[in-house]
């Protein structure tokens, strides 16, 4: 089937807001006398701030009493540090060019809540540019279940089967494929090589990488 939708999940592959979430974790985490590791931290990269915080909780031996607090306070501080401190990851404003050139229809799905997806997309100045905007905040299942992927090609009326997904993250993947849509990823630096990413249609270092002859190949 020909490919004419562009799928973008937010967090770590639009923005650099991942070293935002990592550090926001561990401010929050303090209160608690505990420390993340950035193992911890890896294995959550792509869910939801809920999901994140009941593994923190469970492997910390916190009372899941005290999540839902918890998970509002970290999200309001993502959004701080990410008004004050975020830019946009290397190649936004071609890989958002190259697809409007070709007419895509283009959308977002995000584990982040709609605020702060909102604060994401005002900063980088692309709200015009993305016909649909999904988020999982309120889905029964959060990435790696497809679902906010599924969701976002309905409301665009595409066929998954006609879907680019981009992803940076290991949990995005697998939701991307389990939509049977075509995954693109662009991990952090320190993740290039894993393994892991195998099941991708095609691993990328930069957004500004991608091109006519990459397209073909998918």
């Amino acid at each position: 089937m020909q490919l004419n939708t562009v799928i973008f999940d937010m967090d770590g592959l639009l923005i650099d807001s991942e070293p935002l979430w990592y550090e926001a974790s561990q401010e929050i985490l303090q209160r608690f006398g505990k420390q993340l590791t950035p193992g911890q931290y890896g294995e959550t990269v792509g869910l939801r701030t809920r999901e994140c915080v009941e593994r923190w909780f469970t492997e910390f031996t916190i009372p899941l009493d005290q999540a839902p607090s918890t998970e509002r306070a970290i999200e309001d501080r993502v959004i701080e540090k990410i008004i004050t401190k975020a830019k946009p990851m290397p190649g936004v404003a071609h890989i958002f060019n190259y697809f409007i050139n070709l007419n895509f229809k283009i959308g977002l799905a995000s584990s982040s809540a709609m605020q702060i997806i909102d604060v994401v997309v005002d900063k980088l100045g692309i709200r015009n540019y993305l016909e649909v905007i999904e988020s999982a905040e309120k889905l029964p299942f959060g990435k790696p279940h497809p679902q906010v992927y599924l969701n976002c090609a309905n409301s665009l009326q595409s066929n998954p089967l006609s879907c680019i997904c981009f992803e940076d993250s290991f949990n995005g993947m697998i939701a991307a494929k389990a939509a049977r849509m075509k995954c693109v990823v662009v991990p952090a630096l320190h993740e290039i090589r894993p393994e892991k990413f195998n099941a991708a249609d095609l691993k990328l270092s930069s957004l500004q990488n991608f091109n006519d002859l990459l397209l073909q190949t998918l």
